[in-house]
């Protein structure tokens, strides 16, 4: 029986960078995060979006356990976890319809932290206005992110998202697990 090590686990391999996506993405074609005016939520699924976008360009590089991670570490591990699987669904669907043209940056790239490419753009802004039920803005930013191509399974699992993640809502809505933070052992009684 052979022994795993640590560090084996640990070896993802090289992960892709600017260069390595579709046509040539650049640091000058990139927008502000800021300029998206996102909330705090909205905003901090960029990591995990580029995560599991690189998982699913290169399947060796194992960023599914970076973005599960993320998530995890950010939300707890009860929501945050939730978070990551719905959001998951939405980047497969859209991976599906287009694996070759879309474009992301590198998720562990310091410099493109607050930067986005017009297709992140477009997913984070398609999330936006679904949690607000804003139809016509989602529309858009669905035809953006698609190529004008209305597909039906991004649109479902999107619409899906945002019912379980609303914005402006204390508590998810039926069937999301709400978060609870882990405050160490205590005693009772």
């Amino acid at each position: 029986m052979t022994e795993v090590t640590s560090d084996a686990m640990m070896t993802c391999g090289p992960l892709p960078t600017v260069a390595d996506s579709p046509s040539g993405v650049t640091l000058s074609n990139a927008i502000s995060l800021a300029e998206l005016r996102l909330d705090a939520f909205e905003a901090a699924l960029l990591s995990p979006l580029r995560h599991f976008t690189i998982c699913l360009r290169r399947p060796e590089s194992q960023a599914w356990q970076l973005a599960y991670c993320t998530a995890s570490e950010r939300w707890g591990d009860t929501f945050g976890l939730a978070v990551a699987n719905a959001l998951f669904k939405v980047i497969r669907c859209l991976h599906d319809l287009r694996a070759e043209t879309y474009q992301g940056l590198d998720a562990l790239d310091l410099e493109t932290r607050n930067l986005v490419t017009a297709d992140e753009a477009a997913f984070l802004r398609m999330l936006h206005h679904m949690r607000r039920d804003e139809t016509a803005p989602a529309r858009d930013a669905v035809a953006d992110l698609t190529g004008g191509w209305m597909d039906p399974h991004v649109i479902r699992a999107a619409l899906s998202f945002a019912h379980r993640f609303p914005a402006g809502k204390a508590k998810p809505q039926h069937g999301a697990l709400q978060s609870t933070p882990y405050h160490g052992l205590r005693v009772v009684g």
